[in-house]
């Protein structure tokens, strides 16, 4: 979960209430203060909040946990005065792009850090790591609209961010630090996507970096915002960034987003949705009545608007910045925050029964006492997954037991997985700024043929990680679980030959291990060798070993 670093002098100035106060209260709207230090405090907020990735957004929302300021934040939009064509050969690329422009913004030194973090956390949060959304920040000062949103050969030149002199897109994503870590996302591609001026200066090659020409200083004040990526999720990005922004005093403006055919797409939009909530839903999910005027008052705190229709129902308006909202449950969990857990009346349930581990339980906790005790971290990916991530970056060919979601909101998660060591790679892939070694494991579910099974998995990246290291790890791992086991020579492509091995116990095939091939290593885009295992546990659950 991401850490969201707030100043003490921004988050009193922007909330108009003392640090102490907030420290002791901020946890009760879903966050865990990480340490509290003389100017600032780390605090962790949880995923499914993107709008809480500043102190800005942080500030709205203790304003009204705090009674402070409550209701719906209205912000006002002024007519446009920039437009952006969107070419034709881009749709097959990055085909969606919010913009707009925000003026009049009064920047520090802590102000443009926490902008520059609230993009970065929103590249992972709502991205996944710029793949899906990635956002540039422009200093309109030094560019002329309007604007473009077109395609370019590989050889265009132009000054990247924090360099002076001009690369190709191809140097680019050789030679800058940003471009080798994000080439992944434009390779294919004959050509790469760019923002241009009238007078052909360039803003973004977006997803991997800005041109320096447009660089935010504290001189800045006029900002242009363009967001892009492959879903709707872009117009969520933009509507974070310039709410978060106008709560700084800056004045958003309207841009004019024109498509190849000539129709136009006025942004941001920032209309409210629309949603009705009746007493007996909040009733089944809190466990207690609440009156109509309770459930508005509370609805108000949490920064929505919300007005009694009769007895019974509420109309709700939910910002749009709030990505978090998909079904009336999750008002009723805000309501319930705004409330107090604390003031949510204890009920004796009226049947006792008596309860017992279940049988995954008991196996999970040895399980995780030996992989801990041979120095792995516990980690918990999704179990929703991509074809891409599960077979082709693993080398291996596509099996038919796989269990697809019906309608899948992202490319990212399109089916269950059916192993686990994909997951961990791609966890590697997103802490590469982590020092080595870094030694992971999860004992988790997949889904083969529509039956769950529970596997354990674990892989360790490092310089010097070889075959006798996982093989000693293996070993390790069997003989605490007191199991009898064997290898044979195993042909999973994922490995290197030679370097691999299946494990057998009882004749029957339990999981693999060995070192991962350069290919798969090349596909996660890590960098050093990677070790790992995974045995199917399914058949040893339940049983007295």
């Amino acid at each position: 979960m991401p850490v969201i670093t707030l100043h003490y002098e921004d988050l009193e100035k922007l909330t108009g209430t003392d640090k102490e106060t907030i420290i002791k209260r901020v946890p009760m709207i879903g966050a865990d203060i990480e340490r509290v230090e003389d100017e600032y405090v780390d605090i962790e907020f949880f995923p499914d909040r993107p709008d809480l990735y500043s102190v800005e957004g942080a500030a709205r929302a203790m304003r009204g946990f705090l009674d402070l300021e409550t209701g719906l934040p209205e912000y006002e939009i002024k007519p446009y005065k920039v437009s952006i064509s969107v070419s034709e050969d881009i749709l097959k690329i990055r085909p969606f792009l919010g913009c707009a422009v925000v003026r009049g913004v009064k920047f520090t030194s802590s102000s443009i850090k926490s902008l520059m973090d609230l993009q970065e956390d929103l590249h992972w949060g709502l991205g996944r790591n710029r793949k899906k959304v990635s956002i540039g920040v422009h200093d309109l000062k030094n560019v002329k609209p309007p604007f473009r949103y077109m395609a370019v050969d590989p050889g265009f030149e132009f000054v990247p961010l924090d360099y002076t002199e001009k690369m190709s897109m191809t140097e680019i994503l050789e030679k800058h630090p940003k471009g080798a870590r994000f080439s992944h996302l434009v390779s294919g591609f004959e050509k790469y996507p760019i923002i241009l001026d009238a007078d052909d200066n360039v803003l973004s090659f977006p997803p991997i970096i800005n041109g320096t020409l447009t660089s935010v200083t504290e001189e800045t004040t006029d900002l242009f915002i363009d967001v892009t990526g492959l879903g709707e999720a872009v117009y969520t990005a933009l509507n974070i960034v310039v709410t978060a922004l106008a709560e700084r005093g800056g004045e958003i403006e309207f841009v004019r987003v024109i498509s190849p055919g000539g129709e136009e797409l006025v942004l941001p939009d920032l209309e409210p949705e629309e949603r009705l909530l009746t007493t007996g839903e909040v009733k089944s999910l809190i466990g207690m009545e609440l009156p109509v005027e309770e459930i508005v008052k509370q609805l108000e705190r949490m920064r929505f608007g919300a007005c009694a229709l009769d007895k019974e129902t509420v109309e709700v308006r939910v910002p749009a910045y709030r990505a978090d909202i998909l079904h009336n449950y999750d008002l009723v969990e805000d309501i319930a925050k705004g409330y107090g857990y604390e003031n949510i009346k204890v009920k004796i349930p009226e049947t006792y029964t008596a309860g017992k581990s279940h049988p995954i339980s008991l196996m999970r906790a040895p399980v995780n006492e030996i992989m801990v005790g041979l120095g792995y971290y516990e980690v918990m990916p999704f179990t929703l997954t991509s074809e891409k991530v599960n077979f082709e970056n693993m080398c291996r060919e596509k099996t038919d037991d796989v269990t697809y979601v019906l309608h899948p909101i992202s490319e990212d998660q399109t089916m269950l997985r059916t192993t686990v060591l994909p997951n961990l790679l791609e966890i590697l892939a997103l802490n590469q700024h982590r020092e080595l070694p870094q030694k992971i494991f999860e004992f988790g579910e997949v889904v083969s043929n529509e039956t769950t099974g529970q596997h354990v998995a674990a892989v360790s990246i490092h310089p010097q990680a070889n075959f006798t290291e996982v093989y000693e790890v293996v070993d390790a791992f069997m003989r605490e679980m007191m199991l009898s086991y064997e290898v044979k020579e195993s042909k999973d492509p994922a490995f290197l030959e030679g370097r691999r091995a299946d494990v057998y116990v009882n004749g029957k095939k339990l999981g693999v291990f060995g070192e991962l091939q350069p290919e798969v290593i090349s596909k996660f885009s890590l960098g050093y060798a990677v070790v790992g295992f995974e045995l199917d546990l399914n058949d040893l659950i339940g049983k007295n070993i």
